[in-house]
């Protein structure tokens, strides 16, 4: 359904999006963020909005810059805006306990997920979550959200296999960077703490090999417009 939001602009330098960025709205329904992302006054909005009956919303057309991701970093992306899709999923998160995401949710995230990265050419690694460029400023879409399951289906990154774990600190920050991740103010601990968000929600205390080797399995951002053997190896349907 369209549901046009004017809370968008141009992208910048002529980018084309090679990111999608995943939302939940942390509102109470899908009503109440679709008014939120349409009002001129929140400046606020996402190119589009999925509720949690499998309903879909287009706000912003994908070819322009949605106003969803705000300050962060991917990589050597600064203006994620300008690079990204964003997409939310109506779920109220920490305002009910981050309940799960409803099936018929997932479902229509899959179909929407195959025609857009189908549509820009973006690679699985490309889909990452707001709390991934944001360590620290944002947790969404949090830790119930079924990554591993967009995985399977070629819409996601997963650390399959995952790699030695060995190496401590020094190897961890190397593969997360490799990666995507950056750590504001060198503060790894609080990109460990996002790291973690998606790909160990469930573990706590200091970085453990288990940590390392997630990262280690991670395809590497692009270089020089060629895929990296690691991504390549993840990713072999899209290289």
């Amino acid at each position: 359904m369209d549901a046009p939001s004017p809370n968008f602009g141009s992208r910048r330098g002529g980018a084309r999006p090679d990111l999608v960025v995943i939302h939940y709205t942390a509102m109470t329904t899908a009503e109440a963020a679709l008014e939120r992302l349409r009002d001129p006054a929140a400046e606020v909005s996402a190119h589009w909005l999925v509720a949690e009956d499998g309903r879909v919303w287009r706000l912003v057309d994908e070819a322009m810059r949605a106003w969803h991701a705000g300050a962060g970093a991917w990589g050597d992306v600064t203006d994620v805006n300008s690079r990204s899709i964003g997409i939310e999923l109506a779920n109220p998160g920490p305002l009910a306990g981050f309940p799960p995401f409803p099936e018929p949710q997932m479902a229509a995230l899959e179909r929407l997920l195959a025609g857009i990265l189908d549509r820009w050419g973006i690679a699985p690694a490309g889909v990452i979550a707001h709390s991934d460029m944001a360590p620290g400023r944002k947790a969404d879409p949090g830790p119930k959200f079924d990554w591993r399951r967009l995985a399977r289906g070629g819409l996601a990154a997963w650390p399959d296999p995952p790699g030695d774990g060995a190496g401590g600190a020094v190897a961890f920050r190397a593969a997360a960077a490799a990666a995507g991740y950056r750590a504001p103010g060198d503060d790894w601990q609080t990109t460990l703490a996002a790291f973690r968000l998606r790909f160990r929600p469930w573990a706590a205390g200091p970085l453990a090999p288990e940590d390392v080797a997630a990262a280690q399995g991670l395809p590497c951002l692009p270089v020089d417009g060629r895929r990296t053997q690691r991504e390549s190896r993840h990713n072999p349907s899209r290289s």
